[in-house]
């Protein structure tokens, strides 16, 4: 019986809010003009690259002159099919220098975890969704390159992906 007493209390607020003058507005056009332009605002603010964080990361590293490894490093004009499975090489390779900078203290180490960190968030919100294909490669069948022409290169298949 409190239970339905209860159920009862909180209706009446709620019917009161809906009720409420702000949502009248939404019973005439110009109301439903604004509502609609509202919801659409936060969309186009949120539409940008979801590897912004990650350029950012991969400037403040590009420089570094204590980062000296040589990294499997796809091609940025790989076929659009493989574009998922080039980031996630791109990534993986990520890890190889977190590791060259633990063993060498770099001093761009947090950046290097923050590029690896990132990456792996936005794969875990979005599954893998491209399957191999025969025209994708390994990431091991790529060439080895050094620390400048990889970050050129991770830079260049990011900036593809945001388009």
């Amino acid at each position: 019986q409190k239970t339905h007493l209860k159920s009862v209390c909180l209706q009446y607020p709620l019917y009161r809010l809906l009720n409420s003058h702000c949502f009248c507005l939404l019973k005439n056009g110009m109301g439903l003009i604004i509502f609609f332009l509202c919801a659409y605002v936060p969309k186009t603010e949120a539409g940008h690259c979801k590897w912004a964080e990650v350029l950012k990361d991969l400037e403040r590293i590009k420089t570094s002159r204590d980062i000296d490894v040589s990294l499997y490093t796809a091609n940025a004009d790989e076929d659009e099919e493989c574009q998922e499975l080039v980031m996630r090489c791109f990534f993986l390779e990520t890890e190889v220098i977190i590791q060259e900078c633990r063993i060498k203290n770099c001093s761009k180490i947090q950046d290097v975890w923050n590029i690896w960190k990132n990456g792996n968030e936005s794969f875990k919100k979005n599954k893998l969704t491209s399957t191999k294909s025969e025209k994708c490669k390994e990431c091991e069948e790529y060439e080895e390159k050094n620390f400048t022409e990889f970050v050129q290169n991770f830079v260049k298949v990011i900036q593809r992906d945001c388009k």
